[in-house]
């Protein structure tokens, strides 16, 4: 049965050392609140081009907390274009990353982040394999 965590987290950037100028490589640390609380680090790559508006990045993301009262850990990918303002992104669950009650997790994860306030919504799944 699909079920849907709502709520909001906060976000800090730090830069990461890199040696290639045309790309960059940060931390993004993380504090979620709503249905997921706990904590989030990611590590992310990114480029920008010479056009306005082209962009893209990857990230592994870290999630350890609780998500409706389980306890546990899992493993978001980040997949995120731009194409001369026009988004797409990806967020999933690494397939067989949920630890202790989050075992079996799988699921989409959404972001909205048109306001200050970054928000979630993420559709998963529990099922024990």
């Amino acid at each position: 049965m699909t079920r849907r965590a709502t709520g909001t987290f906060t976000t800090v950037f730090e830069p990461l050392p890199i040696d290639d100028d045309t790309i960059g490589r940060t931390q993004v640390l993380k504090t979620f609140e709503g249905d997921i609380t706990g904590t989030g680090r990611a590590e992310m790559l990114s480029v920008g081009t010479p056009i306005d508006g082209s962009a893209g990045y990857v990230a592994i993301d870290l999630v350890d907390g609780t998500l409706h009262g389980h306890r546990g850990s899992f493993v978001l990918q980040h997949y995120g274009l731009m194409d001369r303002g026009s988004g797409t992104l990806v967020v999933r669950v690494v397939p067989d990353s949920g630890t202790d009650e989050l075992t079996g997790l799988t699921g989409t994860f959404q972001i909205d982040n048109s306001s200050e306030e970054h928000r979630y919504l993420f559709d998963y799944e529990i099922t024990p394999r």
